[in-house]
């Protein structure tokens, strides 16, 4: 990888950088099972359903998505909803409390690879943003211990207090690169589902990087990434 060609490099949180995509799932799981369960006929909510219709999107649109893949309808509530009540912002909410109590309780550590890349990146000098379509992006890179990496965060409370769309729309890449400073086309996005490297794709960045964390390379490859690795040590120089 010959990271001289760019001279910045915009990553995903959940599932890049830190293992916490994995939090996400059971938290989804848990989430979208208890819902399930009072609603007859409806088959469980599987990991094929996570990939297929959450995986790097906004939480509402993740939860509108899934709701729709099985024809249930409901309310779209506000964001100030209750966790108790079953609103597309409520599921949503529900959702989050899952997360925010497992990350509270077990913490988070980046993947080795990735923290050894970003730090290669920060020697070189090179610009790097984080751009997440969670709202759980500043507490996690905390936790961590990255914050320090990245002075420009787009996430999903940046994206809402802009009006940016999420991914897949390329907006908050776009957002990332110009608080940089740096043209889409000298950037290099890095991502691990398919709303992220079609969000890549769209922005005409000059590389996209899928990172294979069960998506699967050929999926991601086929929605916008033009290099997949299964870990980022695979893009270190030593």
């Amino acid at each position: 990888m010959d990271w001289s060609s760019y001279r910045a490099v915009l990553f995903d949180l959940d599932g890049v950088l830190t293992p916490t995509a994995e939090v996400h799932m059971r938290a989804w799981g848990r989430m979208f099972n208890d819902f399930l369960s009072g609603l007859p006929g409806q088959a469980p909510y599987t990991d094929e359903d996570y990939f297929a219709y959450v995986d790097g999107k906004p939480r509402y649109d993740g939860v509108r998505d899934f709701l729709a893949s099985r024809g249930i309808a409901l309310p779209e509530g506000t964001p100030e909803d209750a966790p108790s009540e079953e609103t597309v912002c409520g599921l949503g909410n529900r959702k989050n409390d899952a997360f925010n109590e497992t990350l509270a309780r077990d913490g988070v550590a980046p993947y080795p690879g990735s923290l050894g890349l970003v730090q290669d990146l920060a020697a070189d000098g090179v610009a790097m943003a984080v751009v997440s379509s969670s709202k759980n992006a500043g507490p996690v890179l905390a936790a961590a211990r990255l914050s320090d990496y990245f002075p420009v965060v787009v996430d999903g409370v940046v994206a809402r207090a802009e009006g940016l769309p999420g991914k897949p729309a390329p907006d908050t890449y776009l957002r990332a690169a110009q608080l940089l400073g740096v043209e889409p086309a000298q950037c290099v996005v890095v991502e691990d589902a398919i709303s992220g490297v079609q969000s890549g794709a769209a922005g005409g960045f000059g590389l996209v990087v899928g990172v294979d964390r069960g998506v699967g390379a050929e999926d991601l490859s086929a929605h916008g990434a033009t290099l997949v690795v299964t870990d980022l040590q695979e893009l270190r120089q030593s």
